[in-house]
């Protein structure tokens, strides 16, 4: 009952912030913002985040948690079609959730950044102790890379359909995907809400354009 109650009182916590992140940014945010916002005391907050880089971590493991979820329901409805069609849906699944969730797309970027430059977190010089300390960090570490596991794991089953013809190695081609999609996510993660297009493109045309170019890539036998 008593663990209930604490995660319970994360979430609200978590939720609070999210609020304070979306509304002024992680630079920005405040502590006594979020244990306003979460109607507890600046002293209670501390007791279960002890940092706002931990709370920000959080936030980041159930941006991630979620997206997760959503790229097991995508390769479950994609089970009986063509590996192309699954990883494909794959890559519009992330770009939607960016869409949807402007905070959580920031924060994943936040954190594949930290993690590039820190070697994986092997280079601890580069860690802050309040990421060191933080156990969402730990949990992060634990599943960052599934997303791409998942997405190789289709793009192999499509070449042994037949509907993949390059001969691209899967995690090239799913870092090559990653990177394409990169790009549109940091527009829609800049724009939030404002979102509005560039030189009269749409951002559905970009992202129809990202799914065009990774079709085309796969259906090429010569890659």
């Amino acid at each position: 009952m008593h663990y209930s109650k604490k995660t319970l009182k994360e979430s609200i916590i978590i939720l609070a912030a999210e609020k304070v992140f979306g509304e002024v940014g992680f630079k920005n945010a405040k502590m006594e913002d979020i244990a306003k916002k979460a109607g507890i005391t600046k002293v209670t907050l501390y007791t279960y985040f002890q940092s706002k880089e931990n709370l920000y971590l959080a936030v980041t493991f159930k941006a991630l948690q979620l997206l997760i979820e959503q790229y097991y329901q995508t390769i479950d409805r994609y089970k009986d079609e063509k590996g192309i069609d699954s990883v494909l849906a794959l890559l519009e699944t992330f770009m939607t959730f960016c869409e949807q969730n402007y905070l959580y797309s920031e924060a994943l970027l936040v954190y594949f950044a930290m993690i590039r430059s820190t070697s994986s977190g092997s280079d601890e010089a580069k860690l802050t102790d309040a990421v060191k300390d933080s156990l969402y960090y730990v949990k992060l570490q634990d599943m960052h890379n599934l997303p791409f596991k998942l997405t190789v794991k289709e793009i192999e089953r499509g070449k042994i359909d037949g509907s993949i013809l390059c001969s691209v190695d899967p995690m090239l081609a799913t870092l090559f995907g990653w990177t394409s999609v990169v790009g549109y996510v940091k527009v829609i993660s800049a724009s939030g809400k404002n979102a509005t297009p560039f030189f009269n493109i749409s951002l559905k045309e970009l992202k129809d354009l990202n799914l065009k170019i990774t079709r085309q890539m796969f259906l090429n036998k010569n890659i």
